[in-house]
């Protein structure tokens, strides 16, 4: 996961940052509501864990942001000292997926960010194949297949097709995407992802008039479509 921390205590972020580290994730961190919400704009996240009393803006209205302007049901878990009822259930009816009391701790917190992205993915990762008209891709064998016939792809742009994918719907910004696939690598940079996503777009003809769209959106990213054709 590619998570977004928002946080103002140092002791704090270095704590949440090695435990998403130790669980393999990625964790970009910000320590006041204004600079979050800059960055989020414009880069992709599989999810946002925000403490509630930051400056600039608080969570609470960094949540209110989150839910008024993404198009998709980013996941947010708030990480917070305030433990008043009310708190808590004002934040969960504005759209919080989770709310964790401080003193974090690691395993629980790593399970209920688990547990609130995987509800958030239309994709189940625990399945061996991805099935959605015409196409099918057989995770076991790294196959792509459109309409039954297999289109040879190279280790990467295969890669790149499931990561995508498995994010229909979502605008992915060209560093989540280059950081999801190729990892953090200093010698290979955003270009690489266009060149990707256009051999991609050309070998599954993603055309608006096949049903599917590999959009390019401005200043951010990408994004795979199907679309409903009348």
């Amino acid at each position: 996961m590619r998570v977004a921390l928002l946080e103002d205590d140092p002791d704090q972020v270095a704590l949440f940052g090695e435990w998403l580290k130790a669980a393999g994730h990625a964790c970009e961190t910000f320590d006041n509501g204004k600079s979050f919400v800059r960055t989020i704009k414009h880069d992709s996240y599989d999810a946002l864990i925000l403490d509630w009393m930051v400056p600039d803006m608080d969570g609470f209205q960094v949540l209110r942001w989150v839910r008024e302007n993404f198009d998709w049901p980013i996941p947010v878990v708030f990480v917070t000292a305030r433990d008043l009822e009310d708190d808590i259930v004002r934040a969960l009816e504005e759209g919080a997926d989770d709310y964790i009391v401080k003193p974090a701790k690691q395993r629980e917190l790593i399970a209920r960010l688990t547990a609130v992205v995987r509800r958030a993915s239309p994709i189940d990762e625990g399945q061996t194949t991805i099935e959605l008209e015409p196409f099918r891709i057989d995770l076991g064998n790294h196959m792509v297949q459109r309409d039954g016939e297999t289109i040879e792809v190279t280790q990467k742009e295969y890669e790149l097709i499931v990561f995508l994918f498995r994010n229909i719907g979502r605008v992915l910004s060209r560093a989540h995407i280059l950081e999801s696939v190729w990892g953090r690598n200093p010698d290979i940079n955003t270009r690489t992802v266009d060149t990707h996503v256009s051999r991609i777009r050309s070998k599954l003809a993603l055309a608006s008039n096949s049903g599917w769209k590999l959009s390019s959106i401005y200043q951010h990213g990408y994004r795979l479509e199907k679309l409903t054709l009348n």
